[in-house]
C-alpha cells in the first residue's frame, strides 16, 4: 500500500466530482490498486491556497462545496501557489482550472512548477496540451513523473492512452468528427423546431451550455481539441488559430431542419489530415449523410473517426456523457500514474 498527498488546483465541478469518484472507489483503489490517500492541498478563487498536512475531510470539502461556504474547512492558508506546493507536499496535482485559449496560463505554470516539486501532473485543461505540451512532456520525462490528460477530449474516453499504451508505432492520417457538445445540443433543438436562441436558452437551462457560449458556438472548444489531438496523437505543432474555424451562429433554424428532412444534417465537424510534414484542420457546419455514423450522433454524444495507415477506419463514440465521465478519466490518469 502507497500513500499518495493529492493537491487539487481548482474546485469546480471536475474536480469535485473527482473527489466524489475517489470517495466511491475508495475500496477498489486500495484492495487491486495499492494506492492509499489522502487530500492535503485545495485551491481556487473562492478557497484560496489552502493545505492540510493530515488531509482535508472529503465530508468537509463536499459539503462546503455544495453550501458555497469553505470558511469551516480545517485547513492552513498558503500566500501562493509555490508556498502552497511546499505545504501540501503533493504527489500527485490535478489542474482543472478554466481554460485560457490564448496562451494556456496560469494552468502552464501550475503543471511546469508541479512537475520540478516532483509530482505527478493529471489535467483535464486543454491550454497546456495545445500551448506547451511538448516542453511539459520533456520536463515530465527528465523529472521521472507523468503529465498526464485524457479528460481534455472527449472526457474520459481513453483516445491519447489508446494511442501511447495499445497502439504503438502506428500513423495517424488524419481524423473526423463531432466533439463539442453544446453545439451538438443546439442543433439537435433546432431540428426538434426551436429556434437557434430557443435552442441555447434550453441548452443554458440544461446546463450543457454556459452562460456566454460563443466559446463553443463560435467553434473555439472544437478547434481547440483539434488542435491537441494533432500536437498529440500526429505529433505536429498546430496552434488553435491555425485551424480554420467556423462555427454554428450563422445557420438559421430553417436550414438545419431543411438539411434534416434532406437526409443530410448539420454538424459541426471537426477534422484534420496530414499533407506532408504538417496537417490542415478544420471546424466547420458541414451536411453529413444519413449512413454516415456522425449523422446519428445527437445531444451530448461524441464521436470521432481516425484513418491510420493499419487501420482505415477506427471509430470511437460516446454516448451521452455526464460529469463523471470527465471524473473518470482524471482517475484513470491517477491510477497510470500510480503504476508508473
Amino acid at each position: 500500500m502507497k500513500l499518495y498527498r493529492l493537491g487539487l488546483v481548482g474546485f469546480g465541478n471536475v474536480n469535485r466530482t473527482l473527489v466524489e469518484l475517489l470517495q466511491k472507489t475508495d475500496g477498489e483503489l486500495r484492495q487491486r490498486y495499492g494506492i492509499e490517500w489522502r487530500i492535503t492541498g485545495v485551491a481556487s478563487r473562492r478557497i484560496g491556497w489552502r493545505v492540510n498536512s493530515i488531509g482535508f475531510s472529503v465530508t468537509e470539502l463536499l459539503h462546503a462545496a455544495g453550501s458555497g461556504s469553505f470558511a469551516e474547512i480545517h485547513g492552513e492558508q498558503c500566500h501562493g501557489y509555490s508556498d502552497w506546493l511546499d505545504a501540501a507536499k503533493a504527489d500527485v496535482l490535478f489542474e482543472a482550472t478554466s481554460l485560457n485559449v490564448e496562451n494556456g496560463q496560469p494552468a502552464i505554470d501550475h503543471i511546469r512548477a508541479a512537475l520540478e516539486h516532483g509530482a505527478h501532473v493529471i489535467t483535464a485543461n486543454k491550454g497546456p496540451i495545445v500551448h506547451a505540451y511538448e516542453e511539459l512532456s520533456q520536463l515530465a520525462k527528465r523529472r521521472g513523473q507523468q503529465f498526464l490528460f485524457e479528460s481534455t477530449v472527449m472526457d474520459g474516453v481513453p483516445i491519447f492512452s489508446l494511442f501511447r499504451n495499445c497502439l504503438p508505432a502506428i500513423e495517424v492520417k488524419g481524423f473526423k468528427g463531432i466533439l463539442n457538445s453544446t453545439t451538438n445540443v443546439i442543433l439537435t433543438g433546432m431540428e426538434n423546431g426551436l429556434s437557434f436562441d430557443g435552442s441555447l436558452a434550453e441548452a443554458q437551462r440544461l446546463g450543457i451550455a454556459e452562460t456566454d457560449a460563443s466559446y463553443d458556438i463560435d467553434g473555439w472548444d472544437a478547434a481547440v481539441k483539434v488542435a491537441a489531438l494533432v500536437n498529440v496523437i500526429m505529433g505536429v505543432r498546430l496552434p488553435p488559430d491555425k485551424v480554420q474555424r467556423q462555427g454554428i451562429r450563422e445557420l438559421s433554424a430553417e436550414s438545419v431542419r431543411a438539411a434534416r428532412s434532406a437526409g443530410m444534417p448539420y454538424k459541426l465537424v471537426c477534422q484534420a489530415r496530414r499533407e506532408g510534414p504538417t496537417v490542415r484542420a478544420s471546424v466547420r457546419p458541414e451536411q453529413i449523410p444519413l449512413t454516415d455514423p456522425m449523422a446519428l450522433v445527437s445531444g451530448t454524444s461524441s464521436i470521432i473517426q481516425f484513418e491510420t495507415d493499419i487501420f482505415p477506419g477506427l471509430t470511437i463514440t460516446e454516448e451521452n456523457p455526464g460529469l463523471y465521465a470527465t471524473a473518470y478519466g482524471m482517475l484513470a490518469d491517477f491510477i497510470r500514474a500510480a503504476g508508473s
